[in-house]
């Protein structure tokens, strides 16, 4: 850890999560130094329990981890995705996505705090990375030659660039105006761990119910060989609170009612947690010496998991941008670095945003008629494999203009 807290740095890092962290950790890679600040603590980010939270890392941010050196700690706690099942209410016309043997797994699932940990590990190691854990920032400034934080300690920290990785709510993204389209889906995610009878077979399922989407994601068996996957289920916000405050009994049947008898008994539920679902989406993602990555920028459904992962890919692309820049002497907060990393970003963050959010609107329609007609779309994607190949190759992240770190 680095205490030199008033010198200037290339990168003034708002945020350092999974993306803020990885974004540090990459930059440091190439070279660029950064001060991280952040509310949180980490010892409580990084407590030992089994919440459920995890996230299912794309074959292209798995690349980008390997290529910031924290693969190998991570690798032993990886569960490989072998597959996708997605299945409207359980009922015919099952779609799945199976790669074929010699292209690899569609992804890794990892409890969240196992990706913290490596992060944290590798950040209070790297002497470019100066982190400032439980700091509150109680002022912003960009100027003409440069940015600063006002810490709430005294200490004011400057750099060449400001960055959001604050998430949703970002502080930094409102105190710059820039405008942000959302709405509201009026659900919840619930989100727990469980543990069940029957191995997952290393199979993401996502059932869509009326309701909203009720997803399974495999997870390693614990130390006593007892099954686990990662519970991500909608409700509708009116029916959140109640079935937060069910009984672990009343809850295990209404799971078992959802699951059939896809896992066996359910066995155990972890601690229970939700937050709001919505759509959000900044008209940029960048101002004068500011850029905004991750959920600072673009917010999604979680209906496709990826979320993390199109922070990551602003993560690559961001400092692609920087480091091509400074081999032609341009400094981190050039004005024609943020233009090339807007141009690179914004639409494709945007047309997964739109992509997902037509999934949540086309799989909620009610009725038996809708039903039919998804089953039908699904059993003609289950029939064109150029479409399965598409659909695969986005979830691991391939498609699209793939930023240097993310290759293999």
């Amino acid at each position: 850890m680095n205490d030199m807290a008033d010198e200037r740095r290339d990168l003034l890092i708002l945020g350092g999560g999974l993306v803020g962290m990885t974004l540090a950790l990459a930059a440091a890679r190439k070279g660029f130094s950064s001060h991280v600040i952040d509310r949180a603590d980490p010892a409580e980010l990084t407590a030992e329990g089994f919440d459920g939270r995890a996230s299912a890392i794309s074959t292209a941010s798995w690349n980008l981890l390997r290529n910031i050196g924290i693969a190998p700690s991570l690798e032993p706690q990886a569960c490989p995705i072998h597959s996708i099942a997605v299945t409207d209410q359980l009922r015919p016309g099952l779609l799945d996505f199976t790669p074929e043997p010699h292209e690899g797994t569609l992804g890794r699932m990892f409890a969240n705090r196992a990706l913290r940990l490596a992060l944290f590990e590798a950040a209070r190691a790297e002497p470019l990375i100066a982190w400032h854990s439980q700091a509150e920032v109680t002022g912003r400034e960009r100027g003409e030659f440069g940015v600063a934080a006002q810490l709430g300690d005294g200490r004011r920290l400057a750099a060449s660039l400001m960055i959001a990785a604050e998430g949703r709510g970002s502080p930094t993204r409102e105190n710059a105006g820039i405008t942000i389209a959302k709405w509201d889906y009026r659900h919840r995610a619930i989100i727990a761990g469980i543990v069940h009878e029957k191995p997952h077979g290393n199979v993401a399922w996502e059932i869509f119910y009326p309701a909203g989407p009720f997803a399974l994601l495999p997870m390693q068996d614990d130390a006593d060989g007892r099954h686990r996957s990662a519970l991500v289920w909608t409700v509708s916000e009116v029916d959140a609170a109640g079935t937060l405050k069910l009984s672990d009994r009343a809850f295990l049947a209404e799971l078992d009612t959802r699951m059939g008898d896809l896992f066996g008994a359910v066995e155990a539920v972890g601690p229970r947690s939700s937050y709001p679902l919505g759509f959000h989406h900044t008209a940029r993602i960048t101002a004068d010496r500011l850029a905004l990555v991750g959920d600072a920028g673009h917010g999604i459904h979680p209906i496709a998991g990826q979320g993390l992962n199109l922070g990551l890919r602003d993560v690559g692309a961001l400092v692609e941008v920087l480091d091509e820049g400074a081999r032609l002497g341009l400094e981190p907060g050039d004005a024609q670095l943020l233009a090339r990393y807007e141009r690179w970003r914004g639409l494709d963050s945007f047309m997964v945003a739109l992509a997902t959010d037509g999934l949540t609107r086309l799989f909620g329609i009610p009725g038996a008629p809708a039903s039919a007609v998804r089953r039908l779309g699904m059993a003609g994607v289950q029939r064109l494999a150029p479409l399965k190949r598409w659909f695969m190759d986005e979830a691991r992240g391939m498609a699209g203009d793939l930023p240097e770190l993310l290759r293999a």
